[in-house]
């Protein structure tokens, strides 16, 4: 990357921290990100991009875990308040959010796809005066929901190296697809972006996590192992309510069922041939405290380090379930909302990286693998990318972390932003040479 492009990067900063904090302000979860889309199609409507949004950038029937109509109107009525357009929101109409980017140079060259997340997470944001983004009046202007995971962080790289093939459209080969995805938290939105197609001819394919390791600024890794498959599901129990003290006898109780099948998941054995994991995160039931519970629901999710081990790990759910509503004389629901598969990246990118790397200020060390030790489902965009002859990766950015992913005072160094959109654009240059279309 030549010193003029270290400018260039260095020019755009100010434009990427503008762009978090504007995102960091209104945070949205899954299939709710109208204001997100919205500002995405915005910024890149002047660029040399054709864009995508609504059912044109995703295949409906392939999202998990939708909101129901009540969620998607409050996040309309967020939209509208926020100044997003009538039309805007029509084209978002039933939580269709999401935006793809392609560029076409016109030139033989290859085809290089990158996608950015854009969701964020229902977790209360800290507003202590050593939080960095309370404390510089960015926090999230939502009650309930964060910014978390870095995605704002995420959405602005994406933005700003739009803005760098755009301006540089004219010494680039080959086509460029940009996917700006919904709906990451979950692993709801993935696949809904297979599905449409963006993917299918991608010769190289690239995205990128802020944070995970605690690293400094201007660490980078090349590639992530150890992706965990993932299944998130919601359990619903079923009975009957009677009066507690009238009548107990009458009622069907699903609290009861519930609390069996928490003790049960629990005990879940780990398996011998690798990692597994159940969380259960939320459970509300009943009505009152003289009623027999008639309802209940629970939101929880298993891990596996391989695909088989996350089977195991929800069929062990699934019978589990069974057993309580059986012994509380209830029914039971298991319901997928999210799934995520494992992955690998491709050995090559090492020495893409290292090479793209040379000539950029802003990346000082090279990591050949770092553990992803979580589940992510840019897998399935890195499986579709591999399985028809491409080549794919997952890059971590180095950042000091002051706490954790998912954390109420999560939050990043700015600083990384310059390291995210360098790499992309290092990336983009090398392997411009590679394919000798330059």
């Amino acid at each position: 990357m030549s010193e003029r492009k270290n400018d260039w990067v260095e020019a755009m900063e100010h434009y990427m921290v503008d762009i978090r904090r504007r995102l960091h302000r209104v945070p949205e979860e899954g299939w709710t990100e109208y204001v997100a889309t919205a500002t995405i199609f915005e910024e890149l409507q002047p660029l040399a991009f054709h864009l995508y949004m609504g059912v044109e950038a995703i295949e409906s029937h392939s999202r998990y875990g939708v909101p129901g109509e009540e969620e998607l109107e409050k996040a309309k009525t967020r939209a509208r308040s926020k100044g997003v357009a009538e039309g805007f929101i029509h084209q978002m109409e039933g939580g269709h959010t999401g935006v793809a980017a392609v560029m076409d140079t016109e030139q033989p060259g290859p085809h290089l796809a990158f996608r950015f997340d854009i969701d964020a997470l229902s977790v209360k944001e800290s507003g202590d005066d050593c939080h960095f983004p309370a404390a510089h009046s960015f926090q999230s202007e939502e009650p309930g929901h964060m910014h978390a995971c870095a995605h704002d962080g995420h959405t602005a790289i994406g933005l700003a190296f739009a803005h760098y093939l755009s301006e540089h459209k004219e010494q680039l080969s080959g086509k460029f697809t940009l996917l700006f995805q919904p709906a990451e938290e979950g692993g709801r939105g993935a696949k809904s972006m297979v599905d449409k197609g963006w993917l299918d001819d991608v010769d190289y394919f690239a995205s990128s996590h802020i944070g995970i390791h605690n690293l400094s600024v201007g660490e980078i890794s090349a590639m992530t192992s150890s992706f965990l498959a993932s299944k998130k599901f919601d359990v619903s129990f079923q009975g009957e309510a009677s009066h507690a003290g009238a009548k107990p006898e009458l009622g069907r109780n699903a609290l009861v069922a519930a609390a069996s099948f928490v003790q049960g998941s629990y005990g879940i054995s780990r398996h011998s041939e690798g990692q597994t994991r159940i969380n259960l995160g939320t459970l509300h039931a009943g009505t009152g405290r003289n009623v027999v519970a008639d309802t209940a629901m629970i939101q929880g999710e298993v891990r596996g380090e391989t695909t088989a081990l996350n089977d195991y790990m929800f069929t062990e759910v699934e019978r589990i379930a069974e057993g309580a509503a059986r012994m509380a004389n209830v029914e039971a629901e298991v319901s997928v909302v999210g799934e995520g598969i494992t992955g690998e990246c491709d050995p090559e990118w090492r020495s893409i990286l290292d090479q793209a790397a040379k000539n950029t200020v802003y990346i000082n060390k090279i990591h050949d693998e770092l553990p992803l030790g979580a589940s992510e489902d840019v897998t399935y965009m890195m499986k579709r990318v591999q399985d028809r002859g491409g080549k794919a990766t997952f890059m971590l950015l180095g950042t000091a972390l002051p706490y954790g992913h998912h954390h109420p005072a999560f939050d990043f160094e700015e600083g990384v932003l310059n390291v995210g959109l360098s790499a992309y654009i290092a990336i983009t240059t090398e392997l411009m040479q590679r394919e000798s279309f330059m």
